[in-house]
């Protein structure tokens, strides 16, 4: 057989059978790149005997995929003798930076500070001690109508100077976003 005729066969016999043999191969590894790894050791090992394989009566998918889970096993023995993880669990633990919590800190205070008395005692009952706003009314002695009011006129003066500043907001239901200078509310 010639060589270009030889990879010819060769391309076909990858592209015929190497979908089937990642799928199987993940399935047993849980691992899409080991599984990778694993179905090129088996057309490295059977592509010398791709002319006898293609010419044979019997299941060639079936050959590859005992090569396939044979080697696998290999693999999980290899490791478990080497005590390593075949899964992708190695990541390293990660480590908290406080730095931006500690910004986010002093931005919220400098922003509580812009607001009034009034509209800051709100969200600090609301939002930082976690009071409904009912309860927030009780405390400041006001009715719960102007409780919601002020609530609505601080959230509404924030918005607007992290707008400016093209900062992250967060609504009044407690989802954050970004806000970007040129959206208007």
């Amino acid at each position: 057989m010639s060589s270009r005729a030889f990879d010819e066969l060769a391309r076909t016999f990858v592209a015929g059978h190497r979908r089937s043999l990642v799928a199987y191969a993940e399935k047993l590894l849980g691992d899409p790149h080991l599984a990778e790894d694993i179905v090129q050791e088996t057309f490295v090992r059977a592509l010398p005997h791709v002319e006898r394989l293609h010419a044979t009566r019997g299941s060639v998918r079936g050959w590859l995929l005992t090569v396939t889970r044979n080697l696998v096993i290999d693999r999980q023995r290899r490791a478990a003798v080497r005590r390593e993880s075949v899964s992708m669990d190695f990541a390293e633990p990660v480590v908290r930076d406080h730095v931006d919590e500690v910004l986010a800190a002093m931005d919220s205070v400098r922003l509580l500070r812009a607001l009034s008395a009034e509209h800051r005692e709100v969200l600090v009952h609301t939002y930082m001690r976690d009071q409904t706003l009912e309860q927030t009314a009780k405390l400041l002695g006001v009715p719960t109508g102007t409780v919601k009011s002020r609530q609505h006129y601080a959230l509404r003066k924030l918005r607007a100077r992290l707008e400016v500043a093209g900062q992250d907001t967060v609504t009044s239901q407690g989802r954050r976003t970004t806000v970007s200078p040129a959206v208007s509310r």
